[in-house]
């Protein structure tokens, strides 16, 4: 009796193996997108890249480990940029960053409208169509407003308009 019941344990424990490692295995890889409208060897992009990856560290995403970052470098040129977004989009990720404002953000939101679009820097996304307003963005676009956009004086109230 013994020893039916300890072989009934070891198949049992060996049954769940498979799902304890897959428990263990965490969450699947996600993949990000960052297109770049500089030289790959442009010292100031450099520095935001290695800034960027280490905040992604910070908050517990790690390369190779539960993220991996396809990076595209493009030259203002906005034919490499277009193109460079093209094949971002390609890669079906799960959120693309436009990182070098207003280029990057057109070229890819030309290339995908499903895919999120994370954006810095841009002076005004409403007037540009990227998003439908600041408080509520809309579609596939979201992101922060350039340091001068962000300070300049809005109204206190809304124009009045005149009723017929």
């Amino acid at each position: 009796m013994r020893t039916r019941r300890a072989f009934v344990t070891l198949i049992s424990g060996a049954a769940a193996w498979p799902l304890a490692a897959r428990a263990q295995q965490g969450e699947r890889m996600r993949r990000v997108g960052v297109l770049v409208a500089a030289a790959a060897d442009d010292p100031e992009y450099q520095a935001r890249n290695v800034a960027f990856l280490q905040s992604l560290q910070q908050l517990g995403w790690a390369e190779g480990h539960n993220v991996r970052i396809d990076t595209r470098w493009a030259t203002t040129n906005s034919d490499d940029v277009r193109r460079h977004a093209a094949e971002l989009a390609a890669l079906a990720p799960d959120v693309l960053v436009a990182a070098t404002g207003t280029i990057t953000v057109a070229a890819l939101l030309q290339a995908t409208r499903t895919v999120p679009v994370v954006f810095a820097g841009v002076g005004d996304p409403v007037a540009a169509g990227y998003v439908e307003s600041l408080a509520r963005p809309g579609g596939n676009a979201t992101g922060f407003l350039s340091p001068a956009a962000a300070r300049a004086p809005r109204p206190a109230t809304p124009p009045r308009r005149r009723a017929a």
